[in-house]
């Protein structure tokens, strides 16, 4: 059985904390006695994982034993005798040792410590993360729960209510805020999983993806859209209806404008919020021919041929 902590936990000596931390909480999940009872060889593989881990998570031991001053145990190399704290990793119920206020010892993060023991349920006598030093279980925060929803693009700008089907079944009434970008995450205070010995339960965490608009795309508060104009409007100007995210309305177009003039629609954005002023539209034009008048066709041939001659 390997003694190098970094074969154990199989990360290069190179290897970064979060590295050594990934692959330590892949393992313990892995080992751990509570999803293999009564396998004596995951139990001490379990033991090992959590003296690698526990050594290469300190900077301090991990430096002592690259420069070979001590091996996977704690003790000094050539040193005879049972001292070291890593010899006595297993002293704990289920290969943790405890310290007289009931917590773990070792470099362990509280991530690390719920992620496992959310495996076993939270039932007493499961989670050894959780014994408190008078035996009992110590209060535990439920888990976090993440989610994805797909929110159409008008209601991250106007704002709206939406509902998440959970893969059991129930369901989640989700607020949109508006001007929510995509990828942002909304945090749902208590709607994860329930804590256990009376604490708070976990929050849901709610990933929003914005689904593209067929006309609308988003600059910061700003809002820019292209729109199409006939050829008369374009060179006698005129008004001609173009939508915003709150409806439709009409544009008034400056004589002589062409494909790529912008019109402002001022406050047609975002809505205002807080100390944000509400954004703007921007309007691109873009001349569209449609059916040509027949006098503008002979107009245009005799034009052609008066400037041939």
């Amino acid at each position: 059985m390997s003694t190098d902590p970094y074969k154990i936990l199989g990360v290069a000596k190179t290897a970064t904390q979060d590295e050594i931390r990934k692959a330590y909480r892949k393992l313990a999940k892995k080992h751990h006695p509570d999803l293999n009872p009564g396998d004596k060889k995951a139990e001490e593989q379990f033991k090992l994982v959590s003296m690698a881990h526990d050594l290469l998570s300190d900077a301090e031991k991990r430096a002592r034993f690259d420069r070979g001053e001590i091996d996977i145990h704690g003790q000094e190399q050539g040193f005879a005798g049972g001292g070291s704290r890593y010899q006595r990793h297993g002293d704990g119920s289920q290969g943790f040792r405890y310290s007289q206020q009931g917590g773990p010892q070792g470099n362990f993060s509280e991530d690390d410590l719920q992620d496992i023991f959310s495996m076993f349920g939270g039932g007493a006598g499961r989670g050894p993360f959780q014994q408190g030093g008078s035996g009992g279980f110590r209060a535990q925060k439920g888990q976090d729960r993440r989610y994805n929803l797909d929110v159409d693009f008008l209601d991250t700008v106007n704002g709206t209510k939406s509902r998440i089907i959970l893969p059991g079944g129930g369901e989640l009434d989700v607020s949109i805020p508006v001007g929510i970008e995509d990828g942002q995450v909304l945090r749902l205070k208590g709607k994860g999983d329930s804590g256990f010995n009376n604490a708070p339960a976990g929050d849901a965490l709610i990933t929003i993806h914005v689904r593209p608009h067929e006309y609308f795309k988003r600059e910061g508060r700003n809002i820019r859209l292209t729109w199409p104009m006939d050829l008369k409007t374009a060179v006698l100007g005129g008004k001609i209806n173009v939508p915003t995210p709150k409806g439709e309305v009409a544009l008034n177009v400056p004589a002589g404008s062409d494909t790529g003039s912008v019109l402002r629609l001022k406050g047609r954005g975002l809505p205002a919020k807080g100390s944000q002023e509400a954004g703007d539209l921007y309007v691109s034009l873009q001349v569209k021919l449609g059916t040509v008048d027949p006098a503008l066709e002979e107009f245009l041939r005799n034009t052609s041929n008066s400037d041939q001659k």
